[in-house]
């Protein structure tokens, strides 16, 4: 690992400011994909902006009376998913946050970093996708449908940081994936939402370009809000990842399991 500058802002301004003034910066949230990357000599940012102590990028805040939750980009999956806010509302959220990794990635890994990586088999950007939720940054405001570019790409411009994430509060909501054993990432993971836009069907873990939306689940659960209507409703096994763990073929069937017991799971 070669040697980084290092800094520990305490305001949002100080962060970015910090990033700006330097085109070889990175931000560190949990740590837990970026360092490792580092170690392997993946990454080699020229300095690390600390976010730890950044107060105002933490917390979980109802609004809207009730109609959206928002979240701290630096709220950690543990707090997320112990949060009673977000238990009684999007308890499909909560407990997806309670299924990533193991109890140090929880107590570590946050909101923001997770996004920011946006690696193809995390959990969080099925959730996002599929509740409709907006990512916040000091810059903007973005949706969802445009956060997501590809195999670790975002909409994130050089030095963009993400403040927080709001999610709407769907009318009824489940995600279910298939789990890695070893590192419990998702092989296969769907998130299916009845929102107040219609139904959402986000997969994450399969895509050969991340995660993506189904749109035929989406039409059929349209017209009836049932696990029925997906049984004849396959995904292309050639917009599929293989690898050492699954083959694209595999994964599609799991798709369309999945996406039953999610429906069944939120009805």
């Amino acid at each position: 690992m070669q040697t980084f500058g290092y800094s520990e802002p305490t305001t949002i301004a100080k962060a970015t400011g910090s990033a700006s003034a330097n085109t070889e910066s990175r931000y560190l949230a949990g740590g837990q994909s970026l360092l490792a990357a580092m170690k392997l000599g993946l990454a080699a940012p020229g300095e690390l902006v600390d976010l730890a102590r950044i107060g105002e990028l933490r917390g979980v805040k109802v609004e809207g009376n009730g109609a959206a939750v928002t979240i701290g980009a630096m709220t950690t999956h543990a707090e997320v998913a112990e949060s009673l806010e977000i238990g009684a509302r999007i308890p499909a959220l909560a407990a997806l946050a309670a299924g990533i990794g193991d109890r140090q990635v929880r107590n570590r890994g946050t909101l923001g970093g997770s996004l920011a990586n946006d690696d193809p088999a995390a959990d969080y950007p099925a959730a996002v996708l599929a509740l409709g939720a907006s990512v916040n940054t000091n810059k903007r405001q973005l949706s969802a449908d445009d956060f997501f570019r590809g195999l670790f790409e975002t909409a994130l411009s050089p030095g963009e940081l993400i403040v927080s994430v709001t999610f709407p509060v769907p009318k009824r909501a489940a995600y279910v994936k298939f789990r890695n054993p070893a590192s419990r990432f998702a092989l296969v993971g769907v998130f299916v939402a009845q929102t107040t836009q219609g139904p959402r069907v986000a997969v994450t873990g399969a895509g050969s370009r991340g995660v993506f939306r189904v749109k035929s689940m989406e039409q059929a659960l349209a017209r009836d809000w049932s696990a029925k209507p997906l049984e004849s409703i396959a995904v292309p096994a050639s917009e599929l990842q293989s690898d050492l763990h699954a083959s694209a073929e595999y994964r599609a069937q799991l798709v369309n399991v999945l996406a039953r017991r999610a429906v069944a799971a939120a009805a």
